[in-house]
């Protein structure tokens, strides 16, 4: 039974974050990402995004519009034979967005909802996952769904002195996976 995952954030993880991405041509692949997804999938692991996406209620961009996206990308992972098994996102802010969307919610990372709902859908066992991030929300999200590994990706927005002592590893790019994971 296939029940471990690898959880990726996907702004600043999967693609550079440019800031509220929702076109294509502002989506640029992270060097090493589908090197890396083969990998893991080789070892067994489901591959799973779990990203806040505050643009939608921003009203930057609609779930149309990142639905769009969204299914661009996947195609793009499945031409480079390593399939997205699911995506979930989170469209809420509680200080800054527009009616429905403005909204404390169990989704928005910190809080561990997609997680916790991938882990349910997919009948994983949390403490074989690993989750992927670029930020300290991501790793906090990681911990209170029990996920048991935890690496942050300190490339692309993060600096050295936002080095975040909740994850279990820090890697300076993905390629580090390849020799690591």
């Amino acid at each position: 039974m296939n029940n471990k995952a690898v959880f990726l954030d996907r702004d600043g993880v999967i693609n550079k974050d440019h800031g509220y991405v929702y076109k294509v041509e502002n989506f640029d692949f992270v060097m090493g990402i589908f090197d890396f997804c083969r990998y893991v999938k080789r070892l067994g692991y489901k591959i799973i995004i779990v990203t806040n996406q505050s643009g939608i209620g921003r009203g930057y961009y609609t779930e149309s519009n990142f639905s769009e996206l969204t299914a661009w990308m996947k195609a793009q992972f499945a031409h480079n034979k390593c399939p997205i098994d699911a995506v979930y996102y989170c469209p809420h802010h509680p200080e800054k967005a527009t009616a429905p969307y403005l909204q404390y919610c169990d989704c928005r990372k910190p809080a561990p909802g997609m997680l916790l709902k991938a882990i349910e859908d997919f009948d994983l066992a949390p403490s074989e996952c690993v989750m992927i991030g670029d930020n300290e929300t991501d790793m906090q999200a990681a911990k209170a769904s029990g996920i048991g590994r935890k690496i942050l990706l300190a490339s692309g927005n993060q600096s050295a002195n936002k080095i975040i002592s909740s994850a279990d590893e820090v890697w300076p790019a993905l390629s580090m996976g390849l020799d690591g994971f």
